[in-house]
């Protein structure tokens, strides 16, 4: 039988819910797939009135569907790491991508409404927050999103006692189990390189790879005699990093980037701990710091799996601009956190569609596909004709591509 793009998508995300392991009612699981397949088929706002025009329930039964607390509602969790074992197939360097995202509004009512740093506007700016969590691949440097969490404004922080910083902690002390099974390296940028977060997921088994400032005081770990009693020593002769000691650290041959690599061994003041160290020396004179906990690491691994991390913006853009990312107008806690990751879901979906298919990685044309697909069953259906599928088909790669014939 030749399914066309709609079916073959609802094949996707029912295979991934079965082997997440939920178990939905009927009912549920028909609207559930019915709204994530919505989402890359409405080109406008996704929203519950465009829900109700263009799916197959009622608009108040999408209300109800996004207002299901969380213990009634699917894993999400689950759900995007049946994806992320399906698009990546074999298990190869992984790594957990964190980053927080601002969503503009306007409003005073949303839950959790505050000033948050927009990163695109390089200000801080009223609106909305949400923490990523995304699985990465260093091998086909990919980025699959696994869970988005709201962030409390910084009111409701300071009566919980907590600082931002507190809160991503959280986050992942409560995913742990989960995130563990995957990998225990969480790549994160410059922001979370503190005492605070390393220290703190450190005690939940995670290690960190990230940036340091580039003012960050450093020492050689110390490789002189030690004292026959005491505490021994660590620390080295601090680093300079206008007169580097390159007999204290290793060139590293590292494509695409201008300048010199080295990687160490060093000791941090500000994480108080020894870390394995990459210093970019950029031909301009000034340098970036690459940083990881866990010693383990060689320092390709460190450069590769912060270069790996820009991946998971990606995933926000495309969020944003084609699956509805920022489009809930819910003043419900529960809603806002369904549609956020109903947004991530349909994206991950759609990207081991055009994996499977062989289809170049473009979202703009993968909705025009899924839109004229939509289209097109709804005027046969209303027309009454049952149209020739394995002719259309035959068309449709010849004409659309895509199964690109070579050149």
């Amino acid at each position: 039988m030749i399914k066309n793009a709609l079916d073959q998508y609802t094949d996707i995300c029912t295979e991934a819910i079965n082997v997440s392991g939920a178990k939905l009612t009927k009912s549920f699981q028909k609207v559930l797939l019915d709204v994530i397949l919505l989402t890359v088929i409405i080109t406008g706002k996704k929203n519950f009135t465009q829900f109700g025009r263009f799916g197959k329930f009622t608009e108040q039964t999408y209300r109800n569907l996004f207002g299901r607390k969380r213990f009634e509602s699917i894993n999400w969790l689950k759900l995007n790491v049946a994806l992320a074992q399906r698009f990546f197939r074999n298990k190869g360097k992984w790594a957990i991508a964190i980053a927080p995202c601002f969503i503009q509004k306007a409003g005073k009512k949303t839950p959790h409404i505050g000033r948050f740093w927009s990163g695109c506007a390089q200000a801080v700016k009223h609106g909305l927050e949400i923490m990523g969590i995304g699985l990465v691949d260093m091998d086909s440097n990919n980025c699959i999103m696994l869970r988005a969490h709201q962030t409390p404004s910084q009111k409701e922080l300071n009566l919980r006692d907590k600082s931002q910083v507190d809160h991503y902690i959280g986050v992942i002390k409560r995913y742990q189990k989960e995130l563990l099974n995957m990998s225990d390296t969480v790549v994160a940028d410059a922001f979370f390189s503190t005492s605070t977060f390393v220290n703190g997921i450190k005690k939940h088994g995670f290690f960190t790879v990230s940036r340091l400032r580039d003012n960050s005081c450093l020492f050689y770990i110390y490789d002189g005699e030690q004292k026959k009693r005491g505490r021994k020593r660590i620390k080295g002769d601090k680093i300079d990093f206008k007169k580097l000691d390159l007999t204290r650290m290793e060139l590293l041959d590292i494509d695409g980037l201008d300048g010199k690599v080295y990687t160490l061994f060093a000791y941090s003041k500000a994480l108080k701990c020894k870390i394995r160290l990459v210093i970019w020396m950029m031909p301009n004179g000034k340098h970036k710091l690459f940083f990881s906990n866990d010693t383990s690491m060689t320092g390709e691994e460190v450069l590769k799996c912060y270069r790996t991390r820009f991946q998971i913006e990606f995933c926000f853009r495309d969020a944003k601009q084609f699956t509805g990312l920022v489009d809930c107008q819910a003043r419900n806690p529960w809603k806002l956190d369904f549609a956020y990751n109903l947004s991530f879901a349909a994206l991950n979906v759609a990207k081991v569609m055009m994996k499977e298919i062989g289809m170049d990685y473009s979202m703009a044309s993968f909705k025009m596909l899924m839109f004229n697909t939509y289209l097109t069953n709804r005027i046969f259906k209303a027309s009454g004709y049952r149209p020739n599928r394995t002719l259309i088909s035959k068309v449709f790669k010849d004409l659309v591509g895509l199964q690109r014939k070579a050149a």
